[in-house]
């Protein structure tokens, strides 16, 4: 391990990372908020201080391997939600630490769920900090930091490390470059949606809000009755349409920008994602026609709801709590699907079920004829015998961690219902779950040993276990030999 190179790395990231904290402070003091603006600007001068010195100094050995990337990952998503928490706690907005580091981790790694009682008690500051967290978060942040430091070859160890899905390509030749083009789209498809929200006669605030925790398909919300709040159909369709735009691999929206359209049209992931989102979309509307009494109000709510969840971003314009257990399990389900892969959506990615049903169904002819070949293909393409074990290994791995999560959260005694879905909707990174952790309610009442189990959930959500479980195994901290 070349610790030094870490250090300096995550040194570099940091410092970049103390300029963010400017944007919420200039939010704060546009609306008078002094206080607040003091919170982020102590915040962003003392990373600023402490991160300088090991950024400046240049390592005598620069080499860097996939264990050093994915040490960094690991530091840096830990370190940035816990720096990120400070200014709620020092503002006095969120007077519990826990809860804080709990807001801060959500925001960050896009989940969504909230200790929140009264949102719209924050600060203008505050409420942008957090929707800022989900865009930040949303492409990475080590993507962020690579897409503006100077170019370097170890580029590509980090976004292999940090970027979602079970493979991980370039979509040009330099990780650096990649970066850029990811960040690019990124933000124009932000821009585009706050313009669409604006049109909507959502005020400019809520909409560029809206608009970062859309695009990071973090869902948190400015309103406590989220996008109930605005009652339009024409933001919901705004947001229904972002969201599903959201929760597709980038790598779409740039081959279509160099009119590669071969690729879109065999990609099976896109293909698949898009066909769950219609059959859940009209199983739900059928399911819950009977409440509304209404072709339109169904389909509403249903695609919403739908494309909310699939692609993990949490808005709610309906209590789906009051829905039947049918529609309820379709939400559930959608819960654990999640988005493409390279996308900023959560869950365990359609990709990885494409890869499982193709596993099995290889499995299966190759029981029946054990002489035949068979292989697995994506895209008309030959998967690598790896990808398909780091798939199995990854969903054992998933299910262990789930389960021992959720033991450690039945010491609260709370119904079976809200602790399930508690876990599953924070390492899935979904937000909001059933019951008492429904679209209306919040984590509050859940101790704080369950909210740091929730965070680490969190965390290995976003970064899918590797990075998290790698960064404590001593194995990893040993010199190279």
């Amino acid at each position: 391990m070349n610790k030094f190179v870490v250090f300096h790395y995550l040194s570099k990231i940091m410092l970049v990372g103390s300029v963010i904290f400017l944007l919420p402070c200039v939010v704060s003091l546009y609306y008078g908020e002094i206080d607040c603006a003091i919170s982020f600007l102590t915040v962003a001068l003392t990373v600023a201080i402490i991160s300088t010195p090991l950024a400046i100094i240049k390592p005598k050995n620069k080499q860097m391997y996939t264990r050093e990337g994915l040490v960094i990952v690991a530091l840096m998503w830990v370190i940035y939600p816990i720096v990120g928490a400070i200014p709620f706690y020092i503002s006095g907005e969120i007077p519990s630490l826990v809860d804080a580091i709990f807001e801060s981790m959500s925001g960050f790694t896009t989940t969504g769920s909230t200790i929140l009682k009264d949102i719209e008690n924050l600060s203008k500051g505050m409420l942008f900090w957090r929707s800022f967290t989900h865009w930040i978060g949303g492409m990475g942040v080590l993507v962020f930091a690579i897409a503006i430091l100077p170019s370097s070859n170890d580029s590509m160890c980090l976004m292999r490390a940090e970027c979602a899905g079970p493979q991980v390509s370039k979509i040009v030749p330099k990780g650096k470059n990649s970066a850029m083009y990811l960040y690019l789209i990124y933000f124009g498809l932000t821009v585009l949606t706050a313009i669409l929200l604006m049109l909507g006669d959502m005020p400019i605030f809520d909409s560029i809000c809206h608009a970062m925790s859309t695009a990071g398909t973090g869902g948190f919300g400015i309103k406590n009755n989220s996008i109930t709040y605005y009652d339009s159909a024409y933001i919901e369709t705004v947001l229904t349409i972002s969201m599903i735009l959201f929760g597709i691999n980038f790598s779409i929206y740039y081959f279509i920008l160099a009119k590669r359209f071969k690729e879109i049209a065999k990609n099976t992931e896109l293909k698949v994602y898009l066909l769950i989102i219609l059959i859940a979309t009209i199983l739900i509307m059928i399911d819950i026609y009977p409440t509304y009494d209404s072709i339109s109000k169904s389909f509403r709510y249903s695609i919403f709801q739908v494309a909310s969840t699939i692609t993990s971003t949490g808005f709610a314009t309906a209590d789906y709590c009051q829905w039947s257990m049918f529609s309820q399990t379709i939400i559930v389900i959608l819960m654990f699907i999640g988005a493409c892969a390279g996308s900023t959506g959560g869950g365990l990615k359609v990709q990885r079920f494409i890869i499982m049903f193709k596993s099995a169904k290889k499995s299966i002819k190759q029981t029946l004829n054990p002489k035949s070949i068979n292989i697995v293909t994506s895209d008309d393409k030959l998967l690598d015998i790896t990808i398909v074990h780091g798939v199995h290994a990854y969903l054992i791995i998933y299910l262990g961690l789930f389960l021992v999560s959720l033991l450690l959260i039945s010491l609260n005694n709370i119904d079976f219902s809200t602790s399930f879905t508690a876990v599953t909707t924070c390492i899935n990174n979904i937000g909001p779950g059933l019951e008492r952790i429904g679209p209306t309610e919040n984590f509050s009442f859940f101790s704080n040993l369950s909210k740091i189990v929730l965070c680490i959930d969190m965390l290995l959500g976003r970064l899918e276990c590797f990075p998290i479980i790698i960064l404590f195994s001593p194995a990893i901290w040993r010199k190279r030999f």
